[in-house]
């Protein structure tokens, strides 16, 4: 029998609308549509962005758990599980849709399957639907271009290397800092120190209807904010 092919299909960044024609077609005509599942049942982000448009009482549906932690051995152990399973659908000859949010091959959980799937199952075909980004949606939401003419313009995964992240700052014309809740303190004392706190706004959950804008992110020096939050930095 041959083997079924994965399609990692990019759905955007919350709005379900904003999935493309391609990624919808895809929804529709594989066997089988693989998704985040989070461990205590609630439905996943990306599971939302597209439930409307699957019929899940014809549909097999592939629920992954992804691994939360930085401990390599977990990690390693996880995505194998994760790939075993993805695998076993693909053997069968059955086409498998994994979607994702955002863009498939920007920092997205596509890319750690694509990779590992392809070093123990090279034979598969594996094919990439792009989508429109969290950074896309958040530059058209708050009408601030991401770059223009000659501009730098970065995708800076923010951390709690204060040295690193300024240098980002001093460097680009525009920037967007994605992962920031963690380090949102550090990243707006250092807005402050180089006077750009006025030309940043933080965002959360772009385009969903849980979408949440700060335009004065002095706000949020203290605030706990959830993981899809990024900041968009313009001078």
């Amino acid at each position: 029998m041959t083997i079924g092919t994965i399609y990692g299909v990019g759905v955007g960044p919350g709005d379900p609308e904003l999935i493309t024609i391609k990624a919808y077609r895809m929804l529709k005509e594989a066997d089988v549509v693989a998704y985040p599942k989070k461990r205590k049942g609630s439905k996943s982000y990306a599971y939302q962005i597209v439930e409307q448009y699957i019929d899940t009482e014809n549909k097999e549906m592939l629920g992954l758990v992804f691994p939360m932690t930085k401990a390599q051995e977990i990690l390693d152990r996880e995505w194998r599980t994760i790939v075993d399973q993805v695998w076993e659908c693909i053997q069968q000859g059955k086409n498998v849709a994994f979607v994702t949010e955002g863009d498939t091959m920007l920092y997205s959980t596509f890319i750690h399957m694509y990779r590992l799937m392809k070093l123990l199952h090279p034979e598969v075909n594996i094919v990439s639907i792009p989508g429109i980004s969290s950074v896309n949606g958040a530059a058209s939401r708050l009408g601030i271009p991401l770059a223009d003419g000659d501009d730098w313009t970065g995708i800076i995964p923010a951390t709690d290397n204060r040295d690193d992240m300024k240098k980002a700052l001093q460097d680009h014309d525009g920037l967007v800092f994605i992962k920031v809740a963690k380090v949102l303190p550090m990243i707006i004392e250092l807005l402050e120190e180089l006077d750009l706190i006025d030309k940043a706004t933080v965002v959360t959950k772009v385009t969903s209807g849980e979408e949440y804008i700060w335009k004065d992110v002095r706000e949020l020096k203290n605030a706990e904010l959830e993981y899809l939050t990024l900041m968009l930095v313009r001078k």
